[in-house]
């Protein structure tokens, strides 16, 4: 898959969110061949922890996250990673990976019994953290946005949604005990963890 750096001539329509910022990330390759995209992984993201706004997330997306502007970003700046959305505390939306290409996201991961969840996941990160609720904006872009991705994915439904706690449990938490997946839910009018 070729992305120019402009990012203004997407591969498919299906690759980007219109409501979205485009800004390409180095951090994706592509999804194994004939590979349907099957969950949405929800995360939670703030740096540094708990802390929200200014240009950190991006900054380690791109891989030009500066180690000495916080102690925390010593243990994280050569790390390779990436989603392919972030939504902010305002709701507002950046697009990292085409969706039909492989972020990476979710790591050592498994979901009903399959492994390399990136494979056949999209990532969705919400500027967040364990210890704070998530805002009515970010619900409401998430909602926007789940509800794209099902109108171009056939096989994101109602039970393709899951927590990155539940597909790599003990090793992380997030979106935490603040996410409220009823109110997601709600929104959607049907169930939404699988």
């Amino acid at each position: 898959m070729h992305i120019p750096s402009d990012g203004t001539s997407p591969p498919s329509p299906a690759d980007w969110w219109p409501e979205a910022r485009r800004v390409i990330s180095p951090n994706f390759d592509l999804r194994p061949e004939d590979t349907q995209l099957q969950l949405i992984v929800i995360h939670a993201i703030s740096l540094p922890p708990c802390e929200f706004g200014g240009p950190h997330i991006e900054q380690l997306f791109l891989n030009t996250l500066d180690r000495r502007e916080h102690p925390y970003f010593e243990s994280i700046a050569d790390l390779r990673v990436s989603a392919h959305v972030v939504i902010a505390r305002d709701g507002s939306a950046v697009q990292y990976v085409p969706f039909t290409a492989r972020a990476w996201h979710a790591g050592p991961s498994s979901w009903r019994g399959r492994s390399r969840c990136n494979d056949f996941s999209i990532g969705i990160e919400l500027e967040g953290c364990d210890e704070r609720p998530f805002t009515e904006w970010q619900y409401a872009s998430l909602e926007r946005l789940i509800r794209w991705l099902r109108s171009r994915f056939p096989l994101l439904d109602e039970d393709a949604i899951a927590g990155h706690s539940d597909i790599a449990p003990g090793r992380k938490t997030d979106p935490g005990p603040g996410f409220d997946w009823h109110r997601l839910a709600s929104l959607l009018g049907s169930e939404t963890r699988g």
